[in-house]
């Protein structure tokens, strides 16, 4: 048997939320071991005051727990 835990992490991207996902994925993966689901939980945008638009996405990801 398995044990997962499950984390949430927020990216951010300039241009879309598939971006902003895909950073938050992919960040997380330097550090993580045995990802395995990762799932987009809320998306929202920040407007910047010069009007810019920052995506941002947060997933919930799952890896394998391996206790020390």
């Amino acid at each position: 048997m398995s044990v997962y835990r499950v984390i949430d992490v927020i990216g951010t991207s300039a241009s879309s939320w598939e971006e902003a996902a895909r950073e938050a994925i992919t960040t997380a993966a330097g550090s993580l071991h045995d990802l395995r689901i990762a799932e987009v939980t809320k998306q929202d945008i920040v407007v910047g005051d010069d009007g810019g638009l920052l995506f941002r996405a947060r997933v919930q990801l799952s890896f394998k727990y391996v206790p020390d």
